[in-house]
């Protein structure tokens, strides 16, 4: 999605070309291929690679997201969201919620979500007395069971490692590049 042109629709708009900052407001939209964006206000700031960063708020503040090589989508909600497109991280603040297709999700104070290596980390919040809730929440569903396709004679692989191995010869691979065999 990265490569993607960003299309953004709000029902007004600031923008300051020196600074390079640009603020909807008013039901705000933001698409990028598979990611959507939604929020009642949105700040996108844009360094000086052209890479941008920005800020959505709202009452819940919205994200989602189809996750590469895979048919299943990864979506969060938080009072403040934030997407740095350079390293294509999400940090999601306040109430924050995050679910996969399938059915897991988490929920604690602070979410970080990393789309290039689909990890994720979450926090509590405060303690109980400040906010109401300071633990992490999270639902784990089982995934249905993969068919592995047979392996041919001379290969070996291991999924733990997303590694494949050919008459001694190890080759590493990224995880989705790992799913598609």
């Amino acid at each position: 999605d990265r490569g993607k042109p960003i299309n953004i629709e709000s029902d007004r708009v600031t923008v300051d070309d020196v600074k390079e900052i640009s603020v909807f407001d008013g039901n705000v939209v933001l698409t990028q291929g598979t990611l959507v964006i939604r929020g009642d206000r949105l700040e996108v700031r844009r360094d000086k690679e052209g890479f941008k960063h920005g800020t959505v708020w709202g009452k819940r503040a919205y994200f989602k997201q189809k996750r590469d090589g895979v048919d299943e989508w990864v979506e969060g909600s938080a009072d403040r969201v934030e997407y740095d497109s350079r390293a294509d991280k999400m940090q999601m603040f306040n109430r924050a919620s995050m679910k996969k297709t399938g059915g897991d999700e988490v929920r604690g104070h602070y979410i970080s979500y990393d789309a290039n290596t689909e990890f994720f980390q979450v926090q509590g919040g405060p303690t109980a007395s400040q906010s109401g809730d300071s633990r992490v929440r999270a639902v784990l569903r089982r995934g249905t069971t993969a068919t592995t396709a047979p392996v041919p004679p001379g290969w070996t692989h291991d999924a733990a490692r997303c590694r494949i191995t050919f008459e001694g010869q190890a080759l590493d691979l990224t995880r989705n590049e790992y799913r598609l065999l």
